[in-house]
């Protein structure tokens, strides 16, 4: 199967490399210039690619040479697969891609792909949004030399006592503990981290937000590593029966089941 000449913006998932999406997939095997983050993207998706593709590394070059080498060779008709890590959408820093690309006329699609947060729930056996407990996820990060609005400063976030997942935060650990006791959440609060979710060399650390900061220094951890806090991170809650959806509940009716009412 041949792809049209464009630029494919792929999510390649979160580093196992079975869990890029099937298109994804697809697009990265047949691609005929693959572009990708090199230092996030795992090797042996890039392996998958065809012998005659050519193959490059980004990290070593700026916007504007990555946008010239994908621009001309989608004007000389061929494909790109510009491959990201996890989901292009989230901290993908795309959009100055495709507004160099539209600026030159080259089409562009953007292909999901998991993104870590999902990872690293998923490698902790976690629910982020259970029942009675939490409903909403915040998706952020503490503010570095990148800037963050005034409006989605860390301590207005976390006043919302929700599930908050924190990306490109390692180094910034007691600004988010002081940030988040700002905020009134309790020192006890449950926080996992996950360094290179799914990947061979993943670590994971369960800890407390007061002892958030002492036990990253502990382990080293300082990139890569996502943050998640919030009670929906007690481990201790598969070993109870406490947060049961309505969904799956008897007396609940819904399209397509009718609810039996207690004593029936």
């Amino acid at each position: 199967m041949t792809l049209e000449p464009k630029v494919y913006i792929v999510g390649a998932g979160p580093g196992d490399p079975e869990l890029i999406t099937v298109k994804g997939s697809r697009i990265l095997r047949t691609a005929d210039v693959v572009l990708y983050t090199d230092s996030l993207v795992n090797d042996e998706l890039i392996a998958t690619a065809k012998p005659e593709a050519q193959v490059m590394q980004s990290s070593g070059m700026d916007l504007e040479r990555q946008v010239e080498i994908m621009s001309k060779a989608v004007e000389a008709g061929r494909s790109v697969a510009r491959v990201h890590t996890g989901d292009p959408a989230v901290y993908g820093a795309i959009l100055e891609q495709m507004v160099l690309l539209k600026q030159r006329g080259v089409a562009y699609e953007i292909i999901p792909g998991v993104s870590s947060v999902f990872a690293s729930a998923a490698v902790l056996g976690a629910e982020l949004t259970v029942p009675d407990l939490t409903q909403t996820v915040i998706l952020t990060r503490a503010e570095g030399r990148t800037p963050v609005p005034d409006r989605e400063k860390l301590r207005g976030l976390a006043s919302h006592h929700c599930t908050v997942a924190l990306f490109l935060s390692a180094t910034l650990a007691k600004k988010v503990v002081a940030e988040f006791l700002a905020a009134g959440w309790s020192e006890d609060t449950p926080v996992a981290v996950v360094q290179r979710a799914t990947w061979p060399d993943q670590r994971i650390v369960r800890t407390t937000l007061a002892q958030l900061p002492a036990d990253l220094r502990a382990a080293g951890i300082t990139m890569h590593a996502m943050i998640l806090a919030g009670w929906a991170l007690d481990p201790g809650l598969v070993d109870k029966d406490a947060h049961r959806s309505k969904l799956y509940d008897k007396s609940f009716t819904h399209g397509y089941r009718k609810g039996v009412k207690p004593g029936e």
